[in-house]
């Protein structure tokens, strides 16, 4: 049980909202022999900030270690009774969880808790809904939102008795529909209903995408909140809403750049995260078209988040993940600004936590690697943006010369 250090609110770049206006939450983790105590608290601090960008704040962190996650409470029974004295005894109306709970979870846990239970994957929806800004976004995630709900409509309706036909005894027909039945066919005509919409929307978004001729495409991708619209707006001097929450754009913002006399076409898109829903995956397909169809992809790295390097492995899981993972890749590490290590302890035995490593070992380090161009930047200091329009145009220069995979250049 660990309280939200002020630090880390600060390693992760916390604007300070009016504390007023959140509502009290407490989050809840587990760790299992696959993931160590330290990645929990990091997997906790994002979802603290999760939870801040959803308008809520995480007053207390619950931890259990298990040797899997429990099946029917998550955390398990001892952990659920300390969880829920906890809630009463502050007053507490929310809880949430850092995985996606399954149905009999959510119904076990409703009952034992008696308060609302979130977990990761609706929060992130929650976040999505309060995002979009297009009918094209929020149809993406009120889609997204009917997935969710649809397996677990079963526990909603507990409470209420089933229906009966007929009226007053008359024309008797048996048991009605229940509510949930009507539910479930509510919910999948809805479904049905925003398919078809985006449908139709896709196929006018493929139409734009072919309509734009032989223009090289250049596509950001990253982890959210990276800086991915600050560098859009930098090199497309454009205004592309920028903030430091997570997920600040939903919408795929696609502008012609022009450097040195040679145009392309940069397209930010959203940005991903640790256990992406898979029902925003499949709803933001469209939006996920344009990484799929780029001629390089520039993956935008947080260089002062203490676990860049993993957040570059979860992009690039999600990379292959929706089949772009073959894609020529320049690897863009902002926010150097920003980049602190923290102090080398001389006299330690083990080995040196790589949080230490200095910004020019960093930078060796990552390009001597073969086959991974790269530079580091800071896109709101403007440092090194010269090279980095440099390094573009020398790539769009490839890639209209039709020569792949760019050997004679950064590949």
């Amino acid at each position: 049980m660990t309280d939200m250090s002020e630090a880390s609110r600060k390693n992760l770049g916390y604007v300070q909202p009016d504390p007023t206006a959140l509502e009290n939450v407490v989050l809840v983790a587990v760790t299992t022999p696959d993931i160590t105590p330290a990645q929990t608290a990091e997997y906790l601090e994002e979802l603290d900030f999760l939870a801040l960008t959803a308008g809520y704040k995480g007053v207390k962190w619950f931890t259990q270690n298990l040797p899997v996650i429990d099946s029917r409470t998550y955390v398990g029974s001892g952990k659920c009774r300390e969880l829920a004295a906890y809630l009463e005894e502050n007053g507490i109306e929310a809880v949430i969880f850092d995985d996606e709970l399954s149905p009999a979870q959510l119904r076990n846990l409703d009952s034992e808790l008696h308060v609302r239970i979130l977990d990761r994957t609706s929060l992130i929806l929650e976040i999505f809904a309060m995002r979009a800004q297009t009918a094209y976004a929020r149809t993406q995630v009120e889609l997204a939102q009917y997935q969710y709900l649809l397996p677990r409509l079963t526990g909603m309706w507990t409470h209420l008795e089933r229906q009966r036909g007929g009226k007053g005894g008359l024309n008797m027909r048996g048991p009605g529909e229940s509510q949930l039945e009507v539910d479930h066919r509510i919910v999948l005509g809805k479904i049905s209903h925003l398919k078809e919409e985006l449908a139709k929307i896709d196929r006018q978004m493929a139409s734009q995408r072919g309509n734009r001729g032989g223009l090289c495409r250049i596509s950001l991708v990253g982890y959210t909140n990276v800086g991915k619209s600050t560098i859009m707006n930098l090199l497309a001097k454009s205004d592309v809403f920028a903030e430091n929450k997570l997920f600040a754009t939903l919408d795929t913002t696609v502008r012609k750049v022009v450097v040195e006399n040679i145009p392309f076409l940069l397209s930010d898109t959203v940005g991903f995260i640790r256990k992406l829903p898979t029902q925003l995956i499949e709803a933001f397909k469209s939006t996920l078209d344009e990484v799929r169809e780029a001629d390089v992809l520039m993956h935008v790295v947080d260089i002062s988040h203490p676990d860049f390097e993993d957040q570059v492995k979860v992009v690039n899981q999600t990379l292959a993940d929706i089949g772009a993972k073959d894609k020529p890749v320049y690897m863009v590490f902002n926010k150097i600004d920003a980049y602190h290590p923290l102090p080398r302890d001389e006299f330690s035995v083990g080995p040196e936590d790589p949080r230490s490593r200095t910004l020019e070992e960093l930078e060796h380090s990552w390009m001597s690697a073969e086959s991974q161009p790269c530079i580091f930047i800071s896109a709101k200091q403007k440092i090194r943006v010269d090279k980095l329009r440099s390094d573009l145009y020398r790539m769009v220069e490839e890639v209209y010369a039709g020569r792949y995979p760019f050997e004679n250049f950064l590949w």
